[in-house]
């Protein structure tokens, strides 16, 4: 199916697009070229064990890139509906589709901001898709508080959201005094600052932006106050087995949440 541009994408006073989206615009091309993009089959395994969800049923893929778990699901027998705030992400997905014959949904959205067309049987945030991911203006925890929210309306009763984020416990055991005197490491709101590279027929260009991490205590927190009950949280770097106990220094924490109903 065609996207369509329900809800625009925050930016400035002039409208113009946020950090995250003018990245990811130029990234897209060269994105599967990164190495956590080669565990797409054994990933969406991980989504049909963890959500419960039989082939045909619909599945809503938040921060769904160029569609590799939202194809890879497709291909499957599942209905999904992919959402990102890249443009250029999303026509990649559209292209891969056409060539495998496969039917996506894809909707341009901001994740914070997004109203589901329909009612899903499951959910799922994987590999910073939008979780976590700030713009300048953002809250950085109202910003992931109204993702969450999106996903829990857009759920049937006892839809399961599959999530993860970076994990903070290793940005307090990473960064010390003086990255946050440098302005690289908010231990407020455990937030990294960095400026993402890329390629332009310009030159190399950055933008500066922001990431948030949680402790399992928190996001367990975050998940409960928006509606869900969290049935798991893990450790989640992609390539580590499934349901073991986080380790402080690994990437990415995640978490299984039910709506309950």
């Amino acid at each position: 199916m065609a996207g369509d541009d329900r809800r625009p994408s925050r930016g400035g006073a002039s409208g113009e697009p946020s950090e995250w989206q003018v990245f990811f615009d130029h990234h897209a091309p060269g994105y599967l070229e990164n190495e956590f993009t080669r565990n797409t089959a054994a990933e969406a395994d991980l989504i049909v064990e963890a959500l419960r969800v039989a082939p045909a049923g619909r599945l809503l893929d938040v921060g769904c890139g160029v569609g590799r778990h939202a194809l890879e699901l497709a291909r499957r027998g599942f209905r999904v509906t992919g959402v990102d705030i890249s443009e250029g992400m999303l026509e990649q997905g559209r292209r891969a589709a056409a060539a495998l014959g496969l039917e996506v949904e894809w909707i341009r959205a901001d994740a914070a901001r997004f109203v589901a067309p329909r009612l899903f049987d499951g959910a799922y945030c994987l590999c910073e898709g939008a979780f976590g991911l700030l713009s300048a203006a953002d809250d950085p925890l109202g910003h992931d508080r109204a993702i969450l929210g999106g996903i829990h309306a857009a759920l049937l009763p006892g839809g399961r959201l599959l999530l993860n984020c970076l994990n903070g416990m290793r940005q307090l055991r990473l960064y010390g005094p003086e990255d946050v005197a440098a302005g690289r490491f908010d231990p407020v709101n455990l937030t990294e600052f960095c400026d993402m590279e890329f390629d332009t027929p310009e030159g190399r260009r950055a933008v500066p932006v922001r990431e948030r991490g949680y402790t399992p205590t928190e996001l367990r927190l975050l998940l409960t106050v928006v509606g869900f009950e969290v049935e798991g949280l893990w450790g989640g770097t992609a390539g580590l087995p499934f349901r073991r106990p986080p380790e402080l220094d690994e990437m990415e924490l995640m978490a299984l949440g039910v709506k309950s109903g």
